[in-house]
């Protein structure tokens, strides 16, 4: 692509979530979100590959009917209160609608079929944009209309994203798609925060985005589509595979680790209340943990042979990156809780 056009699209990709992020009116907001939305289509569709280009289509579609749904549901809420004000969402029914048409844009379950096949037609650059920068615009309106959400709604929708996420993750061998349902699990939590608190909703996205961001980074250096990918690429760049395997226990939300931080604060503060609910999250998190622990032997547990003997899958020689500021706070934020909780 063009680098010109490609500076384009990408500041007004950035420039659309801003306007979203920090608008007080439904239109302005909806404006942020359609800016977003065109600008990544072509980026998605850039390979000129009829599985970019079904990617690319299907992004498109599903995200111009969550967009349509969010117009209905700023529409109703003006129609019954005459405010077009964000924080002015005061109609049950425009709330539920409000709600769905995000989760639909975040990738819940059950609007979440999109998110593997989407991220499976992208490059892996793409599917990063798309696993973190694409999630800040909707969630910073799911904040700003925190007061208005229905509780009910929010974990139906994050329980069923989180049992899905991992139970549909389990027989996947393609690391997109391995970390799209780690997306769809992550964002389930994320709507469990929303229940609780704005501090520890705003906690848990930065995680996300923290440890996504880590992992994708690390399947760009090694060049990892599949987990034979992962199992080969030990022998190049040893180091790397071994702080990945710390990254993926740490997505997988093992108690030393980063990954740990949002899980603790959300169960610490739904069993008082939501015995059951919490127990059923806690639960759903282990499929997931089984995914990641699978991509963790892959990665240093399991070494292939050291012989010219044994079939690799070809790939261009990969550089050996430096050790990442990222991966090592994907590890080690854990003993610094306090001072997140006091700074939020």
């Amino acid at each position: 692509m063009n680098p010109t056009i490609l500076t384009l699209l990408l500041t007004s990709l950035s420039l659309g979530t801003i306007i979203t992020a920090s608008s007080s009116h439904w239109l302005l907001a909806w404006a942020g979100l359609e800016m977003n939305t065109l600008a990544i289509i072509p980026i998605i569709s850039k390979q000129h590959h009829p599985r970019a280009t079904e990617a690319a289509t299907k992004y498109f579609l599903v995200q111009s009917t969550a967009s349509a749904l969010i117009l209905l549901s700023s529409s109703m809420n003006a129609w019954k209160t005459g405010q077009w004000d964000i924080h002015q969402l005061t109609t049950p029914e425009a709330t539920i609608t409000l709600t769905l048409a995000l989760a639909m844009k975040l990738g819940l379950a059950p609007m979440h079929f999109w998110i593997p096949e989407v991220l499976q037609g992208s490059t892996l650059p793409t599917a990063t944009i798309i696993s973190t920068w694409q999630k800040l615009a909707p969630t910073s309106l799911l904040l700003l209309t925190f007061n208005s959400l229905n509780h009910t709604t929010l974990i139906i929708l994050g329980l069923t994203s989180t049992i899905l996420g991992g139970w549909l993750g389990l027989n996947q061998t393609q690391t997109r798609k391995i970390m799209a349902f780690s997306s769809i699990a992550h964002m389930g939590w994320l709507f469990m925060a929303l229940t609780i608190n704005p501090n520890i909703t705003l906690i848990t996205l930065t995680t996300y985005l923290l440890l996504t961001t880590t992992m994708f980074t690390t399947l760009m250096f090694t060049t990892s589509k599949t987990l034979l990918d992962l199992g080969t690429s030990s022998l190049q760049t040893p180091t790397l595979m071994t702080s990945t395997m710390l990254t993926l226990m740490s997505l997988g939300g093992l108690p030393p680790l980063t990954g740990f931080l949002p899980k603790w604060l959300i169960l610490t503060e739904l069993t008082p209340t939501l015995p059951l609910i919490s127990t059923l999250l806690a639960l759903s998190s282990l499929p997931s943990l089984f995914f990641y622990l699978r991509m963790s032997q892959m990665t240093t547990l399991t070494l292939p042979p050291k012989t010219t003997l044994i079939e690799h899958e070809w790939r261009f020689k990969t550089k050996t990156p430096p050790m990442s500021p990222t991966i090592i706070l994907s590890s080690l934020l854990l003993p610094i809780t306090p001072l997140i909780l006091n700074l939020h």
